[in-house]
């Protein structure tokens, strides 16, 4: 069965939003970008209604992230979709509170312009009510201000690859605050999927949620890549699951992330 499927009350569906947020879907070294490759460079809108905060930002990127370049600059979400549709970024990093605009309402305009740009919200505060919010207005990634530097240029690279990037110990926490149960604890429908499966079966969906890829299972495992994707075809024939994001609602849901 598909325990996303399954999902269909109210609560279950607020509980898989909020695991969606789950876990650093991208923050490891595994999504981080080459800075060697010859790809377009990450185009990036810098919004905050600081211009210290901003000048501190563009300053470390043109220093320590030869990939990524800043395009411009606005002081809130109004001025934000306006040179978003002009200039075309790849990302946008957003302050949440901003007197010109809040970066919520921005988000989801942002989102609904005709050439979207990925959204990465900086905040002084790690609130539950509003990561929920976020997401749902399209939020790619949710970092706090006192980030490092590493954290906010990979942060940046995985939100320009589409992937999804939060603190896992802000998406643990929240995962369990909004289901009543320690983060290590999961449902029980959950684990007779996880049951159902083999024990190679089982391996590579811990690994995939883990965040490894298809040749790093490979290694790990000692065997091929090709026979990876087996399993993983396995797995999705079993319980449903056919990518990234999927396998980690599914580990949150199933307890199988160690805080």
């Amino acid at each position: 069965m598909s325990v996303e499927k399954a999902g269909s009350t109210t609560g279950a569906a607020r509980s898989d939003r909020l695991a969606t947020l789950g876990r650093e879907l991208a923050c490891r070294p595994w999504a981080q970008r080459s800075t060697s490759e010859s790809a377009e460079p990450i185009r990036v809108l810098l919004v905050d209604d600081h211009a210290i905060v901003r000048a501190g930002v563009r300053t470390m990127l043109a220093t320590s992230a030869p990939d990524v370049i800043v395009v411009g600059e606005a002081t809130g979400g109004v001025e934000a979709v306006s040179l978003a549709a002009r200039l075309e970024p790849h990302v946008v990093v957003m302050d949440l509170e901003m007197p010109g605009g809040d970066g919520e309402t921005a988000t989801r305009e942002l989102r609904a312009l005709p050439n979207p740009p990925r959204v990465l919200i900086l905040t002084m505060h790690e609130e539950r009510e509003r990561l929920l919010s976020l997401l749902d207005a399209g939020a790619t990634g949710y970092l706090a201000k006192d980030a490092t530097r590493s954290d906010l240029i990979d942060a940046i690279r995985v939100a320009a690859s589409g992937d999804t990037c939060v603190r896992p110990s802000v998406a643990r926490r929240l995962a369990a605050i909004d289901s009543g149960r320690p983060a290590h604890v999961g449902s029980g429908r959950a684990r007779e999927a996880f049951d159902s499966l083999s024990e190679r079966e089982q391996i590579v969906l811990r690994l995939t949620a883990d965040g490894l890829n298809g040749p790093e299972i490979a290694q790990r495992l000692g065997i091929s890549t090709k026979t990876v994707n087996t399993y993983k075809r396995r797995i999705q024939g079993k319980i449903g699951l056919e990518n990234r994001a999927a396998y980690v609602r599914f580990a949150l849901e199933a307890g199988l992330l160690e805080g």
